[in-house]
């Protein structure tokens, strides 16, 4: 188990949100923490540490008026740890490579592999040959509607039909090269994890990371021992780097 670093970037700013507040509209996201620093401040600290793995998220939807400020902050962040880095948010099979070449090491992928509420496996397919398996991560995050975990798309903002299980994860771990997991209901709440989707994780072959509510050091000897000791984690509003309790000199020996 490893803790991977975050960067989220929203309105031009490397913020911490509630993940359940985000809106197209207006740009709107209730903000838990606001950095005075530039993205590039967080890549450096993580390129020292050698923590590997890291992720960046553009919140702002492609064409939103911040989406260029957005896309500015990242590059910085790629600049500073080259092939440290994932990039997620607004990745289709046309910038896919683009942002490949700027020094991310894989891309995130959600929103352009599902249509009317499923899996293209045509587009998918198609990307990953584009930026081979290893070069690809696939972003399940979900929700929980009458008990079971559906997957959500375009920020966050729309549930699938598609419900997160071992054997989804089975079926599209030939595509990809790991996963990404946010809890969404209790993402940027640091109100405690989704023990249910760890458990979901904790059946995965695949490279995993779950993102959401981390808020203890318990929660993280639950995600360690209930995850099999394969399931990583990142920690976003609870991190003292972005306002929290939980320090950051600690937590990065899981490494």
């Amino acid at each position: 188990m490893n803790f991977r670093p975050c960067i989220d970037i929203h309105n031009g700013s490397v913020k911490q949100i509630v993940g359940s507040s985000l809106k197209d509209a207006k740009d709107h996201a209730q903000d838990n923490f606001v950095s005075l620093h530039d993205a590039d401040y967080y890549a450096a600290m993580y390129k020292k540490d050698r923590l590997y793995g890291g992720h960046i998220i553009i919140l702002n939807k492609v064409g939103s008026s911040f989406y260029e400020a957005d896309i500015a902050q990242a590059i910085k962040a790629l600049n500073a740890f080259r092939g440290g880095l994932q990039i997620g948010g607004g990745i289709n099979a046309d910038n896919a490579c683009t942002f490949l070449d700027m020094g991310a090491s894989h891309v995130i992928i959600t929103s352009y592999v599902f249509r009317d509420g499923i899996i293209d496996y045509n587009r998918l397919k198609h990307l990953s040959s584009i930026t081979g398996k290893e070069k690809l991560v696939l972003d399940m995050s979900c929700r929980c509607v009458n008990g079971k975990y559906y997957i959500v798309t375009d920020r966050w903002q729309n549930i699938t039909k598609e419900v997160l299980n071992s054997e989804l994860l089975k079926k599209l771990g030939s595509y990809c090269d790991e996963f990404l997991v946010h809890a969404v209901d209790v993402e940027g709440k640091a109100s405690g994890i989704e023990k249910g989707v760890i458990n979901i994780l904790a059946e995965c072959n695949k490279k995993v990371t779950y993102a959401g509510g981390i808020h203890s050091l318990d929660d993280i000897h639950y995600i360690e021992k209930y995850g099999n000791g394969k399931v990583d984690f990142t920690i976003g509003s609870a991190l003292d780097l972005f306002g929290g309790n939980i320090s950051y000199k600690e937590i990065k020996q899981y490494s």
